[in-house]
Parts: C-alpha cells; structure tokens; sequence
C-alpha cells in the first residue's frame, strides 16, 4: 500500500515537472522561421529574431522543439535554440546597463558640483556667521562695559545726590543760626540803645540838680 502512495507521488511529481515552464532563446547566428508542424514547406507561422525568448512547450528527439512566442505557438529546429540569452542581447544588456551607469555618474557628477557649490555657499554664510558673532560679541561687552559705567555713573550720582542734600540741610542749619544771630544781635543793640538812653536821661535829670546843690 505504501509503495502504491510512493508510486503515486512520484507520477504526480513528474508530471508537474513536465507542465512546468521552461524558456530558450534564439541563437544570435540567424533568424529562423517558427513553423505549424515539423516539416519543412509553406508553413512558416512567423519569423523569429536572434534573441527571441520562447517558451518549451515539447521538445522531441528528432531535432525538432514546440515553443510558444507571445501569442504564437509553433516548431523550431532544436539546434538553433540556446538556454541562456545570445551574446547580441547580452551585449545589448550591458551597453544599456553601462549607458545608465554613465547617467548616473553624470548625475552624480553634476550632484556632487552642485553640492561643492552649497558646501561654499555655506562656507561663506558660516565665514560671515562668524564675523557677525565676533561683531557681536564685541558689541555685547562694549554695551556691558556702558552698562558697568552708567551703574558708577548712577552710584556717583546717588552720592553726590546726598551730599548735595546735606550740604542744603547744612546751609539751612547755617541760614537759621545766621537769622537767630542777627535777631539776638538786633535785640542786643535794642537793649543796649536802651540802657545808653535810660542812662542819658538819668545823668540828665541828676547832673543838674547836682550842679544846683552844690552852687547852694
């Protein structure tokens, strides 16, 4: 039973391998002529260029091989078909591959200019960055440096502020006891020019009277 399941398997194996899709191509020696059937004649279905990639259908021992081509299905000679591209359309591959890469390179090439040209540009802008930070710098400490020299400026003047203060506190001092010496000095003299006067009038009214007596 177990052989039976094996055999089986390996029909079904086989026969997936044989469905399967295999591709040649067309030699780069001649285009040749895809054919209805494997005879030589008047029944040629369509022409097949060097290069052409076609599509096993059957392959069979008399030189003859059934391919597909887009919607075309007919017989070629055997000889003329190869399993890996014709050097024509390999050769084709690589001058297109090596055409890109050219591009490529050009592109890169004109990137890298470009990018040359920022990376001055740059250069440039962080040269004059630069200078506008020393500039700037500079007039950062010379403001601080006015800073410094208006707060001297402001403490000189808070000091010179309170002596000017002091000096009119001192002047006003000076102006009352200036004001109070001259009011005891004019009672001083009012005193005195009462005395003289009291004085006078006595020596005035005495002097007489003792001059009378002592004519008597």
């Amino acid at each position: 039973m177990n052989l039976i399941k094996h055999l089986l398997l390996i029909l079904i194996l086989l026969g997936t391998l044989a469905n399967a899709r295999l591709f040649v191509y067309i030699t780069d020696q001649v285009d040749i002529p895809m054919r209805e059937d494997k005879t030589f004649g008047n029944n040629i279905v369509r022409s097949l260029s060097s290069g052409s990639k076609l599509s096993i259908l059957q392959a069979t021992e008399d030189g003859w091989t059934q391919v597909k081509y887009k919607n075309s299905t007919g017989w070629v000679i055997s000889r003329y078909l190869s399993n890996n591209p014709s050097a024509r359309v390999q050769l084709e591959k690589l001058r297109q591959s090596h055409n890109a890469n050219q591009l490529l390179t050009t592109k890169q090439s004109k990137r890298n200019t470009e990018l040359e040209k920022q990376v001055k540009t740059l250069k440039s802008k962080n040269t004059g960055l630069s200078m506008q930070v020393s500039k700037s710098q500079a007039e950062k400490q010379h403001i601080e440096q006015i800073y410094q020299d208006a707060l001297k400026l402001e403490h000189s003047n808070e000091r010179l502020a309170t002596q000017v203060l002091q000096l009119k506190t001192e002047i006003q001092l000076l102006e009352n006891n200036s004001t109070a010496t001259q009011e005891s000095s004019s009672r001083n003299w009012f005193i005195v020019g009462g005395l003289v006067l009291f004085f006078g009038m006595m020596i005035g009214f005495i002097f007489p009277n003792f001059v009378n007596r002592r004519r008597y």
